[in-house]
């Protein structure tokens, strides 16, 4: 099914059910589908064809949401980007996915401007009297029915190498995850669903769409730069869905009074981006008891790839579960054929949610997805290395270009970045590999500290009662804040550092 058929049959469900709640903006299900048809039209309007890109530049907000759902019923194609992406990679997306059209935030004028490649591209601005406010007045859109193979989002994302690749994610491809997804979380227009992380990536983006499949309330903040806010908001929306990532949850634990009644009508809690450090999966689980906790993990090339279920949250420590329904999930070694339960090895996807592919770019297309050494179908190669228990739940190690090798031993930066969000003084922790001219590489401990006396030795000693001898840092780093992308996770190609350290660090 075609993502905006959602928006159709939830309108015609419960028109009057409300939809959207964006500041002081609520839009009933009649509403938001009346304001995305209207502004199809006007993208029809300014030339926008069936497959065509168009590029958002968006903060969370209505419009955001209504510009999604126009794109979809216009036929063409969204390419979400942050509003904090920098002009150089604005300038290369833009390149890269040629758009036909550009909706941006009016104060983002100066930052579109500085990508040249946008220069003669039709746009659309939001703000007072602006061009974008002027496009709702057009007539709804009514066009014809379009195949689910069509493309739907070009989602780009940096990975490992800071160069930004768009994946290709079809209609069908958004419909089986959020399918998926709402049904082990068991979603219905009963739930108000939070969005606090960006809807110009895939874990943001996908609130929107389960919300409007279920024809549940989505409510919609710019961002977590004011927590407390934010909780008083779940309160008073009585809000029973809470995605966030691990950074979040540390502010939480760090937050000092934080009123547990804030939270009293959660029904569930999700952790997707990034592996979910078990300390603050046991905060969690002491300071909202009556919350379902969901570790997942997934990529943008295939939206969700694992959940564990609640109920296997203590026979299955540290696990992200299961392969969503639907979907097939194995760990392989490096011919591609699955490897013994316990054995280290990369995970690979498959399933109707996997991507088709990087725009324009077949190498690392044919890369990410390759064949099936027995069935021949493709799957998704995510490059990162997990183990799996002998029923199959699997559990993260690390990205296959983030193990460090001190001396050549083999260490997963997850595995000291548990440690050391167990210690108490450390709010965050980042653990990346630096070279060094005697170990070859050198274990690093980025920290952010809760306690301002924590020294490096403190940190040291207490590594060296928890790890062997080779996974313990030999350099300790404190910051006041870990560098994370724009989707919030924290990020160890930003924080690694070039310089080589010398033996006397050691």
């Amino acid at each position: 099914m075609r993502i905006e058929q959602y928006l159709r049959d939830s309108t015609a469900r419960d028109g009057d059910h409300t939809a959207i709640v964006a500041g002081e903006m609520r839009l009933s299900y009649a509403r938001f589908l009346d304001l995305s048809a209207r502004m199809a039209t006007t993208l029809r309007a300014n030339g926008v064809k069936r497959g065509d890109r168009v590029l958002l530049l968006l903060d969370n907000g209505w419009q955001a949401a209504v510009t999604v759902f126009a794109t979809w019923i216009a036929g063409a194609v969204i390419c979400p980007v942050n509003p904090s992406t920098k002009a150089p990679r604005l300038s290369q997306i833009a390149r890269d996915c040629s758009p036909a059209m550009v909706v941006a935030e009016g104060r983002l004028e100066r930052l579109v401007a500085a990508a040249g490649e946008l220069e003669s591209v039709p746009r659309l601005a939001t703000g007072d009297g602006g061009s974008f406010e002027a496009g709702l007045d057009a007539e709804p859109f009514a066009g014809g029915p379009l195949p689910d193979t069509d493309l739907a989002a070009l989602i780009y994302t940096s990975g490992s190498t800071g160069e930004p690749k768009g994946v290709m994610l079809a209609h069908e491809n958004m419909d089986a995850a959020a399918r998926s997804i709402a049904s082990y979380l068991e979603n219905t227009a009963a739930d108000t669903i939070l969005v606090v992380l960006p809807m110009s990536f895939g874990y943001g983006l996908n609130q929107l769409v389960t919300a409007t499949l279920a024809g549940a309330t989505l409510v919609v903040e710019k961002s977590f730069a004011f927590p407390q806010a934010v909780f008083e908001r779940i309160r008073d929306e009585r809000v029973t869905g809470f995605p966030l990532v691990p950074a979040m949850a540390a502010m939480m634990m760090q937050a000092r009074d934080l009123d547990p009644a804030l939270f009293s009508s959660l029904r569930y809690v999700t952790s997707a981006a990034a592996p979910l450090p078990l300390a603050h999966l046991d905060w969690l689980r002491a300071f909202l008891p009556h919350v379902r906790i969901y570790s997942m993990y997934g990529q943008t090339e295939c939206t969700r790839a694992t959940f564990l279920p609640p109920e296997e949250i203590d026979a299955r420590r540290g696990s992200v579960g299961i392969a969503i329904p639907g979907a097939r999930a194995e760990v392989v070694d490096e011919n591609g054929r699955a490897v013994p339960p316990g054995t280290v090895g990369e995970l690979v996807i498959s399933g109707p949610n996997v991507m088709r592919g990087y725009w324009r770019n077949e190498a690392a297309t044919a890369k990410a997805l390759r064949p099936d050494p027995q069935t021949g179908a493709l799957r998704l190669h995510t490059g990162d290395l997990f183990t799996a228990d002998a029923d199959g739940y699997l559990t993260f190690v690390a990205r296959t270009d983030d193990i460090i090798k001190p001396r050549g031993e083999k260490v997963a930066p997850k595995a000291v970045e548990d440690v050391l969000h167990r210690m108490p003084g450390v709010a965050e922790a980042l653990v990346v590999g630096v070279p060094h001219d005697v170990l070859g590489q050198a274990v690093k401990a980025i920290v952010v500290a809760s306690d301002t006396a924590l020294t490096e030795r403190d940190v040291m000693r207490f590594c060296a009662q928890n790890l062997e001898d080779h996974m313990v840092p030999k350099i300790v780093e404190f910051r006041d804040f870990l560098p994370k992308t724009e989707s919030g996770k924290a990020s160890r190609r930003l924080a690694a550092e070039p310089a080589i350290m010398t033996g006397s660090n050691a």
